[in-house]
């Protein structure tokens, strides 16, 4: 792993991804025992706004808390990846919502797409998990926490009655990002 990795989450307010970016923080700081920074920012409008979530984990000191270039871009809006894309590093990791971003400049990072909200809506019934989903993906592709983490945090922070889902919802993220690494090799 690099010294440092600057991950972005970025979509629209109501899609749970401050939640995303404290559980990755969680994941990493307490259960890795990594140095780490959480940030957020959402508009005004908070349900349907912007939204954004940085986490910056390193093994050692973090001297500055924000993002400046991601090295793993998730976007789940096209207004998301029309904002960010240009603070994404050439040898970084793009994942794309293809249910809501129809747009993806050519790049030279890597770039993933999976139709995330919809597998969401199909096979949980819940648009609400499309967060914890888009983690699994980030675990899966980039293994920058363990899956085992994740699930801690996840279970961790997400209330009791809703644990089972995003739990199923985790462990399909990571499923579906093992397919997407076939895929591209």
């Amino acid at each position: 792993m690099k010294e440092r990795i600057e991950v972005c989450l970025s979509g629209a307010g109501g899609q749970g991804l401050i939640l995303a970016g404290i559980i990755l923080a969680e994941a990493a700081g307490i259960y890795e025992g990594k140095e780490v920074v959480q940030t957020q920012s959402y508009g005004p409008e908070a349900r349907g706004g912007a939204s954004r979530s940085e986490v910056v984990i390193s093994e050692g000191f973090i001297d500055y808390p924000k993002v400046t270039k991601s090295d793993i871009l998730l976007v789940l809006t096209q207004d998301a990846c029309d904002k960010y894309i240009s603070k994404l590093s050439q040898d970084g990791i793009l994942i794309a919502d293809s249910s809501t971003v129809k747009d993806v400049p050519a790049l030279s990072a890597k770039t993933y797409r999976a139709p995330i909200s919809k597998i969401a809506q199909e096979k949980l019934g819940n648009k609400l998990v499309i967060n914890t989903i888009s983690l699994g993906i980030i675990a899966g592709l980039t293994h920058l926490v363990s899956l085992e983490s994740l699930r801690q945090a996840v279970l961790n922070r997400i209330r009791p009655r809703v644990r089972e889902i995003n739990e199923k919802a985790l462990l399909l993220g990571y499923e579906i990002a093992q397919k997407m690494k076939l895929e591209k090799n």
